[in-house]
């Protein structure tokens, strides 16, 4: 799980080098040593050279890449900013990789239907910024959204925290321009609000981890900029109390713009990393956010606080933006934050449906316990996404099997409560083995038939979600 193995190396012929140099252009073309081990991993830090990086700079320029690619047999991997945690954008069979830092350009925003066009290569908060300078907004938010491509979020159906009230990716995408295996270039959607007219290829497209086409274009939905927001800290001290605080929040008939939460490990290391003010002692923390019209606003914070202190927390309501600012800094800073307390972060991200949440968050930290593991838990608690991460030694046999034993329980409990494997971080090939626990064997078949209709080769993205033959 934790050490892919390369099952398969296709080979690359010469003669493919130099179709697509002159195909082209040779500068677009990398395949010095340095160049291909530069492009062999992504967050997971696994890594699998691949024998070509291409950098194109036009829908064109892919599409003679990968018509020269499927006639010749030889894999493409499409690669956004390679911030996956699940190999996703990793070339497990070599081939020719496809990176899109140079397709980086939002093509046009359009205020009067609230939709905009960009290239896969723009970068998430670029495109927030753009829009939002024309009192517009795009909401989903990962956690990576200063460095990660809008390519790699529709490949991933990316979240963050702003989903749990506004949604995933998939909310916002009106059209995709992609790249098939035959060198062509098909258009899904439509920029009206309603159209249901045949096969929704778009959805089927969105979160499919590159597996099915090359992207070149997408069209985005947006919606008005909300005009003000507030964030709340609750502190608690015990966390079967959380769980019952965000029931009690969504009952209340408030949709928080985002809800997060973090256990006591996670506090204490991000206090170690950028000494953010927060309470050490805590065993969770809870932030809190609402958006909406100010007059409104007032009444649903103070109502979110009064809950929270119902339910035993300790409250505090940032006074300004920049108090607001701060804790959403230590929220975002729990990535690099956590990965301080050990050698290997295994970072896994279950998720369970709210109701839930009280039963299940001490259940979780007890396999943690059981395998006596540093485990770090926090996320995205608002929809039930939860960031489960186990810190270990990775050069400790011992430690990694416990780790691997612990991380297998983790999806069973999830899948115990009609939950998922993964909310937002995709299977790629780090959970590839865990599909078959999802889905029986006759939906892991349809799906098999779907990538097979796309991909008859098997050459686009192979090796991920356990789709492979």
């Amino acid at each position: 799980m934790f050490k892919v193995k390369q099952v398969e190396k296709i080979p690359l012929p010469d003669r493919v080098k130099r179709a697509l140099k002159e195909a082209i252009g040779e500068h677009k073309v990398l395949d010095d040593e340095m160049d291909r081990m530069l492009y062999s991993y992504d967050a997971t830090r696994l890594s699998f050279p691949p024998d070509v990086v291409v950098i194109p700079e036009s829908e064109e320029d892919i599409k003679k890449v990968v018509k020269i690619c499927y006639e010749e047999g030889v894999p493409i991997t499409p690669r956004g900013a390679g911030s996956g945690y699940t190999g996703g954008a990793i070339p497990v069979k070599g081939g020719v990789l496809i990176s899109f830092e140079k397709m980086d350009k939002i093509l046009w925003i359009d205020e009067d239907n609230a939709v905009a066009k960009v290239q896969p290569g723009v970068i998430t908060y670029r495109l927030q910024q753009a829009v939002e300078k024309k009192g517009l907004f795009y909401p989903p938010d990962p956690a990576s959204y200063k460095f990660c491509t809008m390519g790699g979020n529709v490949a991933e159906n990316a979240g963050g925290p702003r989903c749990v009230k506004y949604g995933v990716t998939r909310e916002y995408i009106m059209e995709l321009d992609t790249v098939i295996y035959t060198g062509e270039t098909i258009h899904t959607g439509r920029i009206t609000l309603k159209d249901v007219a045949g096969y929704d290829l778009t959805r089927l497209l969105i979160g499919s981890e590159g597996t099915l086409g090359i992207f070149t274009g997408i069209t985005v939905k947006l919606i008005p900029k909300p005009k003000a927001k507030k964030t709340v800290k609750a502190v608690y001290m015990d966390l079967e109390s959380v769980g019952k605080t965000v029931k009690d929040i969504f009952k209340a008939g408030i949709s928080p713009s985002a809800l997060e939460f973090m256990d006591k490990l996670a506090i204490n290391a991000v206090e170690d990393f950028g000494h953010f003010g927060l309470d050490r002692d805590a065993e969770v923390i809870l932030l809190i956010e609402v958006d909406g019209h100010p007059k409104a606003l007032e009444d649903e914070i103070l109502e979110v606080a009064k809950i929270c202190e119902m339910n035993g927390a300790k409250v505090e309501v940032a006074k300004t933006d920049r108090e607001a600012e701060k804790l959403w800094e230590a929220r975002r800073s729990l990535s690099p934050a956590v990965a301080k307390l050990g050698r290997t972060k295994i970072n896994e991200d279950i998720v369970f449906p709210r109701s839930y949440l009280p039963e299940a968050l001490p259940k979780l930290r007890e396999i943690g316990r059981k395998y006596n593991l540093k485990m770090v838990n926090f996320g995205h608690i608002g929809d039930g996404n939860v960031h489960a991460n186990f810190m270990i030694n990775g050069l400790d046999p011992d430690e990694v099997a416990r780790a691997e034993k612990a991380v297998e329980e983790v999806f069973d409990l999830a899948l115990s409560y009609r939950g998922s494997i993964t909310g937002e971080h995709g299977v790629g090939i780090t959970k590839a083995e865990f599909m078959r626990k999802q889905f029986s064997p006759q939906e892991m078949e349809l799906m098999k038939k779907i990538k097979r209709a796309w991909d008859p080769e098997n050459l686009i993205n192979p090796g991920k979600m356990g789709l492979d033959d």
